[in-house]
């Protein structure tokens, strides 16, 4: 199973959810579990569990190019 740590879309604009989910799953798939999420108006604010994010990174979980530059 190889996972991927992306960005998914909720219901209001510009606002997404960091989430881990199974790289061969549809876009709007179940996601395994929900990092934090990310707002992206005029001053970006992103929240994140490092700790929750850390570990699946050591499970092998590769994030997106965009979740990477959200990150930086």
């Amino acid at each position: 199973m190889s996972l991927k740590i992306r960005l998914a879309k909720t219901k209001t604009a510009r606002v997404f959810r960091i989430v881990v989910g199974e790289t061969r799953s549809k876009r709007d798939g179940k996601a395994i579990d929900i990092l934090g999420n990310a707002t992206l108006s005029k001053t970006p604010q992103v929240k994140i569990d490092n700790q929750k994010y850390q570990k699946w990174l050591l499970k092998g979980a590769k994030p997106t190019k965009s979740v990477q530059k959200l990150l930086k």
